[in-house]
């Protein structure tokens, strides 16, 4: 990565004007970096800093988290919402060509991507412990992470902030945005550090049970596992799948798994790593008693976290319907089916996106979110 430095950033941080790959110079400001998060560990934390294309001091600061845990962020720079896209119909071998992604977030928002927790793509430490994290810790590291780099860009203080991701770090957005609002009242006056307006999860994990029950319910719906299957794992385990209560729900719940679920990839599955916040439910519900506004969608066709455990899992939530389940559309063809709810949180699906919406549906998903960061319904 060939890189310049400009006046205005951290001397840590690069501002990126071509790269190998990619005709030509960047058409957009992209910059990279470290923040340390931990002294006595030395525990540096990497990112990727796309400005927004429209209006970068005006419009909404996304910090984007990658799931796994451990999966880096250039799979959301690259794969997902960021304005990178590999040439895979036209490689030839050698060194990939990159291309702009016309269907970027950045065209709404300016997004922080960082590789987290540590051990993620870029990011290190200098000892062995430093490398030692889990739920909590990720959390309480991405705070600091954040203070410290609105202290190094004071620019975006102002912006609208968003917690955003998908999958596993369902898990951290709430525990994230729940610590980010403490901050700010601990530390509110005339000019509070951060202007933290929501949170946006996609296809994310919340809930051990919920999720497993959903997986399972996802799996007969999509006609994946058989009717005899399904109904002696229901038998057996009672509709709760999570912790098989006797020997022959467990036997059903390997049957079934063995037959539908594969490996991921762009992810460092060796971290040392506990995930030791089994569920966020209660963290959505404090966030929407304080008014924060959310945006969940699901892929449809997402097994790992499926729509079947989103829905129900929000349902769980007891909030009141504002605007009942009806398809939203683009370009005249639904590209999905959406829910809003009181405390200004909004549920949608996306139609045939899998566990990454926005690689699937690239389109659809900029347009969902740039209907909803602008408070339009969608």
């Amino acid at each position: 990565m060939r890189c310049l430095v400009p006046g205005l950033v951290s001397s840590s941080a690069l501002v990126v004007k071509d790269l190998p790959g990619f005709n030509g110079p960047l058409p957009f400001s992209l910059e990279t970096g470290y923040v340390e998060v931990d002294e006595s560990n030395g525990v540096h934390i990497f990112y990727y800093f796309v400005q927004s294309e429209n209006e970068p001091a005006k419009d909404p600061l996304l910090l984007w988290l990658q799931g796994g845990p451990g999966c880096s962020g250039l799979s959301g720079l690259v794969y997902e919402i960021g304005p990178f896209l590999f040439d895979v119909q036209g490689y030839e071998g050698g060194l990939p060509r990159l291309l702009y992604r016309p269907e970027t977030w950045s065209k709404e928002s300016n997004i922080i991507f960082v590789d987290s927790p540590v051990g993620a793509g870029f990011s290190y430490a200098i000892s062995n412990e430093g490398l030692n994290s889990s739920d909590t810790i990720a959390t309480e590291q991405l705070v600091i992470f954040h203070k410290k780099w609105i202290d190094e860009h004071p620019q975006f203080a102002s912006n609208p902030l968003y917690i955003g991701g998908e999958s596993y770090s369902g898990i951290m957005i709430p525990a994230l945005t729940l610590e980010i609002d403490r901050l700010i009242r601990k530390e509110s006056g005339d000019s509070p550090p951060f202007n933290l307006k929501g949170y946006i999860a996609g296809n994310p994990f919340t809930d051990k049970q919920f999720d497993m029950d959903g997986r399972i319910k996802f799996f007969y719906g999509m006609g994946l596992i058989s009717d005899e299957l399904y109904e002696v794992a229901k038998e057996n385990c009672g509709g709760r799948y999570d912790a098989p209560a006797n020997g022959q729900c467990s036997t059903s719940i390997e049957s079934i798994q063995h037959e539908t679920i594969g490996e991921w990839i762009r992810c460092n599955r060796a971290l040392p790593y506990e995930k030791d916040i089994p569920s966020t439910l209660e963290h959505h519900l404090r966030l929407h008693r304080k008014g924060y506004a959310a945006l969940i969608y699901s892929g449809d066709h997402d097994s790992a976290c499926s729509f079947f455990g989103t829905r129900a899992w929000i349902r769980a939530l007891n909030l009141s319907v504002t605007d009942d389940w009806r398809p939203w559309h683009v370009d005249g063809q639904v590209a999905g089916f959406t829910t809003s709810y009181s405390s200004n949180l909004t549920y949608a699906t996306v139609k045939g996106a899998g566990h990454t919406a926005p690689e699937y549906k690239p389109k659809e998903c900029l347009t969902m979110f740039a209907r909803w960061i602008s408070g339009t319904p969608l």
